[in-house]
């Protein structure tokens, strides 16, 4: 797979492409897909997505909060595992949101010449939105490619949409997100130096720094699955304020302990598989009440994780 940021790295003779945000790639988009590399390669052409950084929303809507379940290079990873040739993340600003429909997508064409176009039953591009299905099947037949449009993608009965998977995220229900995911959500973040009160307690933790971009997790203690240099640990991890020790925290930290891990892992990137929300962040007027409740913490993420 390769991945572009302009098209101006670009030239094809023949292509099939769809356009799209694409975040978290989820079960729906997964379908669109491998339905389309698979009709792509069977016409002996290049399967080319198109998506936008940053979202079109988020410009939009002016909107600030973390939003994404897969920031682009993570997205494009993704996309090439479903057998994608090509990634264009095309920069997304107000001025593209000022680019009539036919204009951008002659523009697209005359560098990826592509025969047929693939969208979803909701789908709109270029300045208010004029750019629907049929619009975009009439200015196919003006300039040589055809439309498909695809219908919505239920999992049972639920309309499945990335919007849908962040308000489960920001709920803590992970596994609900993971039916919609297709695979558990995951955040990487780069070990960063703590306080080493975990250490101290007995459940030495690594402290993670992730992009603020990432969609904001419910606070509370989970069981994960930590990727660490290819090799998966078990983990607890918690997001929260740390209120046992009256830390006055603005954001919320994610501190992860590997499980039957010792080592120092400072500077090196985790990944954390989120599996299941074991329970909120609580206070614990003593330490050891605290210590107590992480041992049990530990003993229900292995019953969980065990089945993994």
């Amino acid at each position: 797979m390769q991945h572009f940021h302009t098209l101006d790295d670009i030239q094809l003779e023949k292509s099939w492409l769809t356009i799209g945000s694409f975040d978290g790639v989820h079960v729906g988009h997964q379908q669109i897909i491998q339905d389309l590399v698979a009709k792509a390669h069977e016409s002996d052409q290049s399967a080319v997505v198109v998506t936008f950084d940053p979202h079109p929303q988020l410009v939009l809507k002016d909107e600030k909060r973390p939003y994404y379940l897969t920031l682009p290079d993570k997205r494009a990873e993704l996309l090439g595992d479903l057998g994608v040739d090509i990634v264009l993340t095309y920069p997304f600003s107000k001025d593209t949101t000022q680019i009539k429909a036919a204009e951008f997508v002659q523009i697209l064409h005359q560098r990826l010449q592509f025969s047929r176009l693939w969208v979803g039953y909701d789908f709109a591009l270029g300045k208010d939105r004029e750019g629907d299905p049929a619009a975009l099947a009439n200015l196919g037949k003006q300039i040589g490619f055809t439309v498909k449009e695809i219908a919505p993608f239920l999992v049972n009965g639920e309309l499945v949409s990335s919007s849908r998977i962040r308000k489960s995220i920001r709920a803590g229900k992970v596994r609900e997100a993971a039916i919609f995911l297709g695979r558990s959500f995951e955040i990487t973040g780069k070990v960063i130096k703590g306080v080493n009160r975990g250490k101290s307690l007995g459940f030495a933790t690594s402290n993670l720094d992730v992009p603020q971009e990432i969609v904001d997790i419910k606070p509370g203690v989970y069981a994960c699955l930590a990727v660490v240099e290819g090799e998966v640990w078990k983990a607890v991890t918690n997001i929260g304020f740390r209120p046992t020790f009256g830390d006055e925290l603005v954001l919320p930290q994610i501190e992860t302990h590997l499980l039957g891990f010792s080592g120092d892992l400072y500077g090196d990137e985790i990944s954390l598989r989120f599996i299941e929300r074991l329970r909120d962040e609580m206070k614990f007027n003593q330490v050891s009440d605290l210590q107590s409740q992480i041992k049990a913490d530990i003993t229900r993420a292995e019953q969980i994780l065990g089945n993994e």
